[in-house]
């Protein structure tokens, strides 16, 4: 069987993050990629300058003409934007059921701009976190989905991760690449465990895309029938071998792109 993983998220007209990373992400871990747009934003490494949202009932469209002919093995759902859209998504996945779903609540862009709603939140929060398999904020996505301060130590990553938790979701890995010191920390916390993932923190300013593309290589992982924490851990691997290569590209003036093929060029 072909391992098949669609992603659910926002275009990045400069090819760096959203649609186009998970794509790019899927194709490097030898995996097919199907895809579902949720809005097209005008965007480059610098920032946003515009989100043209696509009608909740074309995503509806294209969801159900991918799952009706393609064996997806995993979902990975990136940037939702608007509560129509969530509503669209929560009903392809109940209509569709499919095993895995990697959901990134992606909030705010590498460069500042905000890519979801207000208004859409708490749809996030109480809709679509449940029907996730894991869910991968950063440091301030974890904050702001519980409407408090950024945890500046692991007890206090572990307390949020675990009332994440009780949100629904059957994971949650928090990502450290916000937070200070020499290693990047992350933390896979389920009802049995928290397992901590550390890797050299990397000196760039090139990590345009690194949530997007680390939650569909867990996808990736998933669809060719990893566990989770291989998943996650073969994830962790390879995003932060991407990071390290992002300086042998130069692309735009802003937050270039990871490098999601250096294990090729």
């Amino acid at each position: 069987m072909t391992p098949i993983a669609l992603t659910i998220a926002g275009s990045d007209s400069s090819g760096g993050a959203g649609i186009q990373a998970d794509l790019k992400t899927f194709a490097a871990l030898g995996v097919y990629g199907a895809s579902a747009i949720t809005a097209l934003t005008a965007q480059n490494t610098t920032g946003v300058s515009g989100i043209h949202q696509v009608p909740a009932e074309f995503l509806t469209a294209q969801i159900d003409a991918v799952f009706s002919d393609l064996a997806v093995g995993a979902v990975k759902i990136g940037m939702v934007a608007q509560p129509a859209s969530i509503d669209a998504i929560v009903a392809g996945l109940t209509r569709w059921s499919p095993n895995h779903v990697v959901l990134d609540p992606v909030m705010v862009a590498t460069s500042g701009d905000r890519l979801l709603a207000t208004e859409a939140v708490e749809a996030l929060r109480t809709r679509l976190i449940p029907l996730a398999s894991v869910i991968t904020p950063n440091l301030p996505e974890a904050a702001a989905l519980l409407d408090e301060p950024m945890a500046t130590d692991e007890a206090a990553v572990e307390n949020q991760g675990r009332r994440l938790l009780a949100m629904g979701c059957r994971a949650v890995l928090i990502k450290g690449g916000h937070g200070q010191g020499a290693e990047s920390t992350d933390y896979l916390i389920d009802a049995n465990a928290t397992i901590t993932l550390a890797a050299p923190r990397i000196a760039t300013k090139n990590t345009h895309g690194t949530g997007c593309s680390l939650s569909s290589a867990i996808a990736a992982g998933l669809a060719k029938g990893d566990s989770l924490e291989t998943a996650v851990r073969n994830a962790k691997a390879w995003i932060s071998a991407a990071i390290a290569a992002a300086d042998r590209f130069s692309v735009g003036r802003g937050h270039g792109p990871v490098h999601h093929f250096h294990g090729y060029y």
